[in-house]
């Protein structure tokens, strides 16, 4: 999916959603448990549920991952089943790989080549080994690397808002000061927290056109309208996470149909700030 063809699908349906299958054999509900392909089965259920009012899918690959060869296979099946829909979606593998040479070859290889097994749109990469980690993931026309910038969890204060004595940059703006050389805003996103939403307003200093993907929207505590007020462009530039609060918001038989009543919730939500906004 190229970026045009994401703004797109974003003005068609109204939303800027993106559902983190975070699928964790021990949360879906009881009904599923034990059963053959239960995490495809869970995702399958979610997926159908929220298409509509969504514009991208997330799996968490340490959830599959977890599960083994099982897992992988698992995973190769809702990719399929989301590649097989009439109903596109933006696919990012939540893998946080960050390496270099070969290895990043072989990772990017894995995800992101049409003639794999998964075919993602995009994966997320830890950027701390410098260029020769990133560039490998950007061979592929039409796919996306989108770099770890300005992360919600508590521990971001350890490292990425240090500040540089030299030119008094933190250093979540060093990584997206040197990442406009290695790419541009059709093959490269950022993750910045919604529990950072503030400090949207210098990531767009730096990267005014690129899109941000913004987790920590709901059970951690971060502000939709915090985040479209400080980091939406005339594009909308957002892909806003939601996991938990939407797969698993109920644990009954009706999971699926309250993850879809939750989807929506979100999605009236940003398609009245597009309208604010002047996006659509």
């Amino acid at each position: 999916m190229t970026r045009q063809e994401l703004i797109a699908l974003i003005r068609q349906r109204q939303s800027f959603l993106c559902v983190g299958l975070d699928t964790d054999l021990n949360k879906i509900p009881e009904l599923l448990k034990g059963q053959p392909d239960a995490a495809f089965k869970f995702n399958k259920a979610i997926i159908d549920a929220t298409i509509d009012y969504t514009v991208a899918y997330k799996p968490n690959l340490a959830f599959y991952e977890a599960m083994g060869i099982e897992g992988l296979r698992q995973l190769k099946l809702t990719t399929d089943y989301l590649h097989s829909l009439d109903k596109p979606a933006f696919l990012i593998a939540d893998a946080k790989r960050g390496d270099i040479g070969n290895t990043s070859k072989s990772y990017a290889k894995a995800f992101l080549s049409p003639e794999g097994d998964f075919d993602f749109d995009s994966l997320t990469i830890a950027p701390y080994m410098g260029e020769d980690s990133v560039t490998p993931f950007l061979a592929y026309e039409n796919k996306f690397v989108i770099l770890l910038a300005l992360t919600s969890n508590k521990g971001a204060f350890d490292f990425q808002l240090s500040v540089n004595k030299e030119n008094g940059q933190r250093l979540f703006e060093n990584v997206l000061q040197r990442s406009l050389d290695w790419g541009n805003p059709d093959n490269m996103m950022y993750v910045v927290g919604a529990t950072k939403a503030d400090m949207l307003t210098d990531v767009r200093k730096i990267v005014p056109d690129s899109f941000l993907l913004v987790p920590g929207v709901g059970a951690q505590g971060g502000s939709l309208e915090e985040v479209c007020r400080y980091g939406m462009n005339k594009d909308c530039g957002l892909l806003v996470n939601s996991s938990r609060g939407i797969i698993y918001a109920s644990n009954g038989e009706d999971f699926a149909e309250r993850a879809g009543q939750e989807a929506q919730k979100l999605q009236l939500q940003m398609a009245q700030a597009m309208k604010e906004h002047g996006v659509l």
